[in-house]
């Protein structure tokens, strides 16, 4: 059933990104790192806070993600020793609503269908 399955992709417009100045002022290996971390929460839903643990997670030098992780760290949130993308998870909330809205509709079609159908 693929209404079971976690989205596949989320959706972003590259405006509201090249926009921020928080993006704007970034280094290409900042950027790099910041992609690399939101597409790993959207996959995962978090990374681990420990940047050694991150860098060995994403593939990267530890003390180079140590010394540009603190610049990317305005797009995530940290709780519990755990990184997430509040933008994300909340993009993640609505794909989750449209979904559950879609069945609730597909379920209440079908009922009606099924009633018709008895009378």
């Amino acid at each position: 059933m693929a209404q079971n399955r976690a989205a596949p992709a989320y959706q972003e417009y590259a405006a509201a990104m090249m926009t921020r100045f928080e993006y704007r002022t970034l280094t290409l290996a900042q950027r790099g790192l910041l992609y690399s971390m939101r597409l790993e929460c959207w996959v995962n839903q978090f990374l681990p806070e420990s940047p050694e643990i991150l860098a060995r997670i994403l593939g990267f030098d530890p003390a180079e993600v140590a010394a540009e992780l603190p610049y990317v760290m305005s797009f995530f949130e940290v709780e519990n020793g755990r990184i997430t993308s509040p933008e994300l998870e909340s993009y993640r909330a609505h794909l989750d609503g449209i979904r559950e809205r879609q069945s609730d509709g597909g379920k209440a079609t079908a009922a009606k269908k099924k009633a018709a159908k008895t009378r």
